[in-house]
């Protein structure tokens, strides 16, 4: 069951990471073309490289899913069977603890309780905890930042999600995108 969970929600990072590398390409493609007809639109890079920064989260996070991250091989493809199945599972708890560390630095940096606490009113938040995350402003979008910042809890979410499964299930690598 948490396999299954762990696998339609790699596949949907997967379809909002595509999605998001298509939205980069349009992007820099409607830069080049503004810029080069001389009236170039100044948020488009902002919004570009936010669009970049969550496409990697997500691809990420779904990459754990599919055992697709980038690793150093040299040590597991020389070790015997059972040494490697052994390294395997210590990855998979690393990935877990790391996981859950994540989780708990995004509670501590956004602190929802506190927000919660005061009513959702950031000046007052802002007053109590000396924590400016939902008021800063992107610097061309004119959006909050705490939007774009929103995709490393959803990363370290999604991470124990993938982490929790890989855990419980160590031979299911061979379910790949």
């Amino acid at each position: 069951m948490l396999y299954r969970l762990s696998r339609a929600w790699a596949r949907a990072e997967l379809f909002c990471a595509a999605t998001l590398a298509a939205s980069v390409t349009g992007l820099i493609l409607l830069n080049v073309i503004t810029r080069a007809a001389g009236n170039s639109i100044y948020w488009v890079d902002e919004a570009a490289i936010y669009a970049m920064v969550w496409m990697t989260f997500l691809a990420g996070s779904a990459a754990l899913h599919f055992r697709t991250t980038v690793a150093v091989t040299l040590l597991p493809e020389l070790a015997p069977a059972p040494v490697r199945y052994w390294l395997g599972r210590f990855v998979d708890v690393c990935v877990f603890v790391f996981a859950a560390l994540l989780i708990w630095i995004c509670w501590r940096w956004f602190l929802p309780l506190d927000l919660m606490q005061h009513g959702f009113d950031t000046r007052a938040f802002q007053g109590a905890t000396f924590n400016f995350i939902y008021a800063e402003p992107t610097n061309t979008l004119g959006i909050k930042k705490v939007w774009v910042w929103l995709v490393v809890p959803l990363f370290a979410c999604g991470a124990l999600l993938h982490a929790s499964a890989n855990l419980l299930n160590p031979g299911k690598a061979e379910d790949r995108a």
